[in-house]
């Protein structure tokens, strides 16, 4: 199995903690350059010893405010004027507040479009010449097991993580035949700090402790605990590799049995 990935360059979205440090430190270990991609640049930097440099790997460092479209426009847009391309970008942000559809603003349903389907387009728009060019394109995105099965209290999120699916399905159809691949990776309860808030928040609303609102939302996992973020990057790392290359247009739950459809 190829999951070589030297002299490929991967721009990771959200890479400062959880998830998407996991996966640019997967993606570095197999060789890829990685360009560390969020808000904080402190944070980020504090990532960069992490990237391995074994095989002559160079790593940067990209700093822009997600719910700023715009400001992600121009910073990837320079970010390939100086290093050049870009032949694997995992788009992945930071969800909306929790709460049900039915009372959200209406304004929430557009800062959340801005903050994850514009700018994941920004960043699809500006990485597409290079891919199409070199023939090798891996276009991944973190999204939601909403995408399959509605989680409650998450109105907003639901409703536009499903957009974002169609967006990418969409461009799976579109981009197949330039060799370049868009699958969405959908996390079910992963052992992060946004989990820990979640469990933290429930654990208060319910009136129990934090121990006991953890064992509840185990109970719904047929695995029984929560994902480490490593493994949810070796999934992502595999649809980024070239034996992932006939792989386009899917949902990949990683969410241990969780999501009851098919």
């Amino acid at each position: 199995m190829n999951l070589e990935l030297t002299n490929k360059s991967a721009l990771v979205c959200g890479s400062s903690q959880g998830i998407g440090k996991a996966c640019a430190i997967e993606l570095a270990s197999l060789g890829a350059n990685v360009t560390l991609f969020a808000r904080n640049e402190k944070a980020l930097k504090a990532v960069l010893p992490s990237l391995d440099t074994s095989k002559g790997q160079q790593h940067h460092v990209l700093v822009a405010d997600f719910s700023n479209p715009e400001q992600v426009k121009n910073a990837i847009e320079s970010r390939i004027e100086q290093h050049g391309g870009i032949d694997i970008l995992i788009n992945n942000t930071g969800g909306p507040s929790p709460g049900p559809a039915s009372t959200a603003d209406a304004q929430s349903f557009v800062d959340a479009f801005q903050l994850h389907l514009v700018s994941n387009h920004h960043l699809v728009q500006a990485v597409i010449p290079h891919m199409k060019e070199t023939k090798y394109g891996r276009i991944i995105n973190v999204i939601s097991t909403s995408v399959k099965q509605p989680l409650p209290n998450l109105g907003v999120s639901n409703t536009i993580r499903g957009a974002v699916a169609s967006w990418a399905k969409t461009l799976a159809n579109e981009l197949g035949p330039y060799g370049i691949t868009v699958n969405n990776v959908l996390p079910g309860a992963t052992a992060t700090a946004r989990l820990d808030a979640i469990i933290a928040g429930k654990a208060k609303k319910q009136k129990i402790s934090i121990e006991q609102a953890t064992e509840n939302e185990k109970s719904h996992i047929p695995m029984r605990r929560f994902a480490k973020p490593e493994e949810f990057a070796a999934a992502a790392a595999f649809l980024a590799s070239p034996s992932a290359g006939y792989i386009t247009g899917i949902n990949l739950p990683v969410d241990g049995g969780r999501t009851s459809s098919l």
